[in-house]
């Protein structure tokens, strides 16, 4: 694999694992996404996409930021393990269950006459039981283990697929798409539980001081992640509110399709976190650079990816759309350019753990959530879709690199990432692209 010649042993075996398992992913999500779409159309399909985007609001609440904190708790406390994920599963699937009373209560009352609307919220929000038990697998991440979570997604991945297909022969309605993605989460983390007692993982206990201490990192991320929402997904609910169902299923499609390589950029950044965690908590000297060099693999190649997506927008959405999507190709256009400043934020969050400042993640996400809500606003009802595309490009930038220089406090990582986009850095990362010895 390409990245095995970057870098050496565990994180290069993790990524590829990881790389592998979601380039199947992305092939089987393209036909399926292809052949769904189209049986739905741009109405149900936004709906859908509404729906999504309503629960993605609370998922922040649901997981309570343990997602971004559990690596590095399993770094600081390895004799723990069970008591952490104990602690961390039972918390957060009561939470769930409050997040899902609080959907179908926002969906009832924003939309009263829209009895369908109410149900598929309901019956989509079902997923964040089954997303807080997949919590399971950031121990697998922990132990360079990512070959059995990649393993075991493809499985569930194809299970689904073969759901969806089953769907759209039979001809059932889109109630029966938006329980479909409860069920891959919850195959998955059934199957990864099982794995972990295999693999002798520690009994899973409670314990209220390890809760403390969960909620107590977990907390900025919770406000942090919530207002990555507001900035991600107003978008799609503010076209459905203001514009109507099929400009949101056009500008759905647009996201999509510029987050087709995403996965990339996830299973790199995923595969680094442990191995930057562990450098920082020995002092190890690599600890910069190795933050540096994980900006410079991912800004490049993300913009990479954004120039080929301009250029081929139209076959692109011709292909997994369709004609009756087309509009959506000046969106794909812009929208694509949200990924690297997406990207950038990822992994500024890493740092920011590491070093002990995530209390600045919340207030710089709480600025770029204000600011998005605003151009949303000012541009949707001037630009449609567009407008929605363009808000979100400069929310991006404006949060993860604007305030990154502005904020004193947390200019080490602005510097950082700087110096990784100097000419002799990209240099340096593309030779070790094309190197026969692993660096």
């Amino acid at each position: 694999m390409i990245f095995s010649k970057m870098i050496r042993g565990k994180i290069a075996r993790n990524a590829s694992w990881l790389i592998a398992c979601r380039i199947v992913q992305s092939i089987m999500s393209l036909i399926v996404t292809m052949i769904t779409a189209r049986y739905l159309g741009p109405s149900n399909y936004g709906l859908l996409n509404y729906a999504a985007s309503v629960v993605s609001f609370v998922a922040p609440i649901a997981l309570l930021g343990l997602n971004n904190v559990l690596v590095q708790e399993y770094v600081s406390h390895p004799s723990r393990e069970g008591e952490i994920n104990g602690s961390a599963l039972s918390m957060s699937l009561c939470s769930a269950v409050l997040c899902i009373c609080g959907v179908i209560a926002f969906a009832g009352v924003t939309n009263r006459t829209d009895t369908e609307c109410i149900i598929v919220c309901g019956l989509y929000s079902l997923m964040l039981i089954s997303q807080v038990l997949e919590l399971i697998q950031y121990w697998f991440q922990y132990k360079y283990l990512s070959k059995y979570t990649a393993i075991v997604s493809c499985i569930a991945y194809f299970i689904i697929s073969g759901y969806k297909i089953f769907l759209l022969v039979s001809g059932k309605s889109i109630r029966w798409f938006a329980v479909s993605n409860a069920l891959d989460y919850f195959i998955i983390a059934c199957s990864l539980y099982f794995i972990y007692k295999k693999l002798g993982g520690a009994k899973l206990s409670f314990s209220f001081k390890t809760v403390r201490s969960l909620l107590s990192k977990g907390k900025y991320y919770i406000l942090a992640n919530m207002m990555i929402c507001i900035f991600s997904q107003t978008d799609r609910i503010m076209l459905k509110l203001m514009i109507g169902n099929d400009v949101t299923g056009i500008y759905s499609a647009a996201v999509t399709c510029a987050a087709l390589a995403n996965f990339v950029f996830v299973a790199i950044i995923d595969s680094f976190r442990p191995d930057i965690f562990e450098r920082k908590k020995q002092n190890h000297i690599g600890y910069e650079e190795k933050v540096k060099l994980l900006y410079t693999i991912v800004i490049v190649l993300s913009l990479v990816e954004c120039v080929l997506i301009c250029v081929l927008a139209k076959p692109i959405v011709y292909i997994v759309y369709g004609n009756l999507y087309m509009d959506s190709v000046s969106t794909l256009r812009i929208a694509v350019w949200y990924t690297p400043f997406s990207f950038i934020g990822m992994i500024r969050n890493i740092w920011l753990l590491a070093e002990g400042k995530q209390k600045w993640i919340w207030k710089m996400d709480a600025g770029g959530a204000a600011l998005n809500v605003l151009l949303n606003y000012l541009l949707i009802p001037v630009l449609g879709s567009n407008g929605a595309a363009i808000a979100s490009v400069m929310t991006e930038f404006f949060t993860n690199v604007v305030l990154s220089f502005a904020i004193k406090d947390i200019r080490g990582n602005f510097k950082i990432m700087v110096n990784a986009l100097k000419p002799k850095q990209i240099k340096k990362c593309i030779s070790m692209l094309f190197s026969k010895k692993p660096s």
